[in-house]
């Protein structure tokens, strides 16, 4: 397994992007400088799980939108489940969308 920037194999630093949510994938942005495939794996989690938390925020303004809360909190924890699989067995799984926008912005963006 090859390594990447941050001293990790690649399959290692792609699975912990998940771990933490959109806070490893942005450290793991911000750290790795050249394995695409690990930039894609963070940048998709700080996409998705950034997008739940912001819908998280809206659903708990709104009293239509707390019970809704459960059923997000239950879709989020399969998905990172599944995301962090995915990413330890060094899998490139794109999601519908989220997949799509975080394979752009991690090629697109330089830190």
């Amino acid at each position: 397994m090859s390594k990447t920037s941050t001293g990790l194999d690649k399959n290692v630093a792609s699975g912990l992007c998940y771990v933490f949510g959109w806070v490893t994938g942005l450290i793991f942005f911000l750290l790795e400088k050249e394995d695409q495939d690990v930039r894609f794996h963070a940048m998709q989690a700080i996409v998705v799980f950034g997008g739940i938390s912001l819908l998280q925020i809206a659903l708990s303004i709104s009293l239509i939108g707390i019970p809704l809360m459960p059923i997000v909190m239950i879709i989020g924890f399969i998905l990172w489940i599944l995301l962090i699989i995915k990413g330890f067995q060094g899998e490139k799984y794109k999601l519908p969308y989220a997949g799509d926008l975080a394979e752009k912005w991690a090629s697109q963006i330089k830190v």
